[in-house]
């Protein structure tokens, strides 16, 4: 029995997830990607590896290619095709085909947005000019990778200091480029505490980045079109490569012009089953909410592991399925050359916004057993509520076979372990891989 139409807007994780997981369960049911960008389905935390030259191809990043969907699969992937507008009375949507220019309507029965997030680029004076880059989709970090292999960069300025641009300044300083990285916040990765991500700028200034906290951007300088200077409120910054790092922001202007509730932060609006607010239209991924299993309301998280399962958990919805998206901890990870970094859940100015009485403990520990070769520093913050002792966050920072310990946090947080019940846990002990007291039971120990 032929199915009714789903239409999805956006091909990348939580589109494609989604629209695997319908046509796994459905063979019969018509689907159709629109996506306005030219590939499906790549990793786009890959780039900044691709740039430093660590990934030898931009389609080693690809996991599968439209023309793949449509003829293993028989998904209609359409790239180059940009949703511009949704009518939910009529159940269509008006389509720009970024090729030809032509529009046209596409009726659905269901539709998924799928639209992701763009980077957050104020009109600053200069913004425009050649070499100033923000990175989002996989052509953007090819962009990045062409204009340095045509002009050989040779001072990148990177404005921000979270993930994007902790991970750009690593592939930068890869390239042998002077990096200078500047943020308005008084310290990198604001996600986390500032005792922890005092630990990795000095690592970063250490390892040769010009770190600038404090500093607000003001304008850029250029030369025939192209950039030369960065200007903040406190110093002038010779470059010819700039990476744009100021955060992103969900792609929901669609939905909400279309009718369709927004919420936190600009994103659509979506309940456990990620259905919005009109009958027959999902959303998911970095365009959409989910709900913060430790603040229990609603949050705007962009990350690729929320997508995917966003996507997932669509995909069995719109085949029949009945099931909840059961939440998130904000659990993240990144690196900056050896120093490894990770963190779920609150931080505590998370905390302190929420009112709650809580206490914290951070602790420096090894990696291995002292005595074992590699045996390097770990240290580890963790957060809990002070009567009940029930875990509310963690921070990592440290050297090999560090940051990955933060999944037993989070595991924890998510079954609502109190930071005793984490103490109890029979972890693995071997010298190769930990002290006999793992550091996040250590740190647990110390809350008890």
């Amino acid at each position: 029995m032929v199915k009714d139409k789903l239409v999805v807007i956006g091909g990348d994780a939580a589109g494609m997830s989604a629209a695997s997981k319908v046509r796994r369960a459905q063979p019969d049911r018509e689907i159709v990607v629109f996506e306005r960008g030219n590939h499906t389905s790549y990793a786009a935390c890959g780039m900044p590896y691709f740039i430093a030259g660590q990934i030898e191809t931009s389609d080693q990043l690809i996991a599968r290619k439209p023309e793949v969907f449509r003829e293993k699969q028989n998904i209609d992937v359409r790239i180059r095709h940009e949703v511009i507008e949704i009518d939910t009375e009529k159940k269509r949507v008006r389509v720009k085909n970024l090729g030809d220019h032509s529009k046209f309507w596409e009726s659905y029965d269901e539709l998924l947005i799928a639209t992701g997030a763009s980077p957050i680029r104020p009109d600053f004076e200069g913004i425009d000019s050649d070499g100033i880059f923000a990175l989002s989709t996989l052509q953007s970090g090819i962009n990045v990778f062409d204009y340095i292999e045509k002009n050989s960069p040779k001072r990148a300025t990177i404005i921000g200091g979270g993930y994007i641009g902790i991970e750009m300044a690593e592939a930068l300083l890869d390239l042998n480029m002077d990096v200078t990285l500047f943020d308005m916040a008084p310290q990198v990765m604001t996600t986390m505490d500032k005792d922890m991500t005092e630990i990795i700028s000095e690592y970063m200034i250490e390892k040769g980045v010009h770190v600038y906290l404090n500093e607000k951007l003001e304008k850029f300088d250029s030369k025939d079109g192209r950039v030369d200077a960065v200007q903040t409120d406190q110093r002038k910054i010779e470059a010819d490569l700039v990476i744009l790092g100021m955060g992103v922001k969900p792609n929901s202007e669609i939905a909400k012009n279309a009718g369709i509730k927004t919420g936190v932060k600009g994103a659509i609006h979506v309940d456990k089953k990620l259905r919005t607010s009109v009958e027959g239209i999902w959303a998911a991924g970095d365009c959409a909410e989910s709900f913060h299993l430790v603040k229990q309301e609603q949050t705007w998280i962009a990350l690729g592991t929320i997508a995917n399962k966003h996507g997932l958990f669509a995909g069995i919805n719109l085949s029949g399925g009945d099931i909840e998206f059961p939440g998130v901890c904000g659990t993240a990870i990144t690196k900056f050359q050896d120093l490894e970094i990770s963190r779920t859940g609150l931080n505590e100015q998370e905390a302190n916004e929420m009112g709650i009485q809580y206490e914290s403990s951070m602790i420096e520990s090894r990696t291995r057993s002292g005595y074992y070769p590699g045996s390097d520093k770990i240290s580890v913050k963790l957060i809990a509520e002070k009567v009940s002792g029930k875990l509310l966050g963690g921070q990592i920072v440290g050297f090999s076979g560090s940051a990955k310990r933060i999944d037993t946090i989070a595991t924890a947080i998510t079954a609502g372990m109190s930071a005793q019940d984490l103490v109890d846990l029979d972890l693995s002990y071997a010298p190769p891989f930990s002290p006999v007291w793992d550091p996040v039971q250590t740190a647990a120990r110390t809350l008890v």
